[in-house]
């Protein structure tokens, strides 16, 4: 593989054993009761394991209700995930226990799980698995992941992300309703540049909000015009919002525009992930109508986002598109 740098990073998409068909579509119900269980999917097989453990003691949610979760949404998840190498969080002890980052797909694996290859500019080459159908979704969620973290670049290219985007975070001391506020003057701005963009609670303190963009800038580009973006509306917003990348000098009370995490390598949780929070919220997208009417955080859970789902379908669909998507190249300097 070549060596890589700032700006290029070599990487591959491969599989370990003999390639086999990925499954289209599944559906999996886990039994009550047992600890342990394997399931099939044509010659992909999947053992879930240590399922009556609990993940939310007080919630009573077990391990099992996680991945029955995950199995449950997968039709509208999964196509966010393609293709897109996987930054593993894994809580071995449920949502209140220690987690650590796991880059590497571990050993041993199933052979059908597809890796992403990727050169690091340290010499190194890190192969990620690749959630690309239910089987692999479940065999990532086993692995204790409570949320899911995708790159924003597919393995084909990851130097060319499919979009742009801000994570609205509050400082301490604001409020809720602030980052709501945040993510309207957010979308003002970008439509005001004819830009399209779409919302989702981060399941944990804050909101998302994604530009779909022509793949082609770097993700250095990306990030470069994130930043000024972000500077702009805190000029024009200084008691509402702050870009102030360095947590020591942010003002307190404001709303983090966070353009930082535009840079490479990053990742943000994904859209209908589950956050390891007290009321396992879930990451979920929303219409701006919801944002104006006053959503908080806790309105969406692992108990009721799938009903949510039924109503209104995938809102983030749209960024699966390869149509309305907004060429970036006339703001490259």
């Amino acid at each position: 593989m070549a060596k890589a740098h700032r700006d290029y990073h070599p990487s591959e998409l491969k599989q370990a054993g003999t390639p086999t068909k990925r499954v289209k579509h599944g559906s999996v119900a886990i039994p009550p009761g047992d600890e342990q269980i394997e399931v099939g999917f044509g010659d992909r097989q999947v053992k879930l394991t240590n399922l009556n453990k609990l993940f939310w003691p007080e919630l009573k949610i077990a391990k099992r209700d996680l991945l029955q979760y995950y199995a449950d949404v997968s039709t509208v998840l999964l196509p966010h995930l393609q293709d897109r190498a996987m930054v593993m969080k894994r809580y071995p002890n449920g949502a209140a226990g220690e987690f650590f980052f796991m880059k590497r797909a571990p050993e041993p694996r199933p052979p059908w799980i597809e890796i992403c290859s990727i050169s690091h500019g340290s010499g190194n080459i890190i192969d990620f698995p690749i959630i690309q159908d239910l089987p692999a979704l479940l065999w990532v969620i086993n692995l204790g992941c409570i949320d899911l973290n995708q790159w924003y670049a597919r393995c084909d290219d990851v130097d060319r992300p499919d979009y742009l985007h801000f994570d609205l975070d509050p400082v301490p001391g604001a409020k809720f309703q602030q980052v709501r506020e945040s993510a309207l003057v957010v979308r003002d701005a970008l439509q005001s540049l004819k830009m399209p963009c779409y919302a989702k609670t981060t399941g944990s303190k804050g909101i998302h909000v994604y530009v779909p963009i022509v793949r082609g800038p770097t993700q250095k580009q990306v990030w470069t015009i994130a930043k000024e973006i972000a500077q702009v509306l805190e000029a024009a917003n200084p008691k509402l919002i702050t870009a102030e990348y360095r947590i020591a000098k942010r003002p307190k009370g404001r709303v983090l525009v966070d353009y930082n995490q535009n840079a490479w390598g990053r990742t943000l949780a994904s859209v209908y992930s589950i956050r390891p929070t007290p009321k396992a919220t879930v990451s979920t997208p929303v219409d701006w109508k919801d944002i104006e009417r006053g959503i908080a955080i806790e309105d969406f859970r692992i108990d009721n986002v799938r009903k949510r789902i039924e109503k209104v379908r995938d809102l983030w669909s749209p960024l699966l598109s390869k149509q309305k998507r907004f060429k970036l190249e006339p703001y490259l300097k």
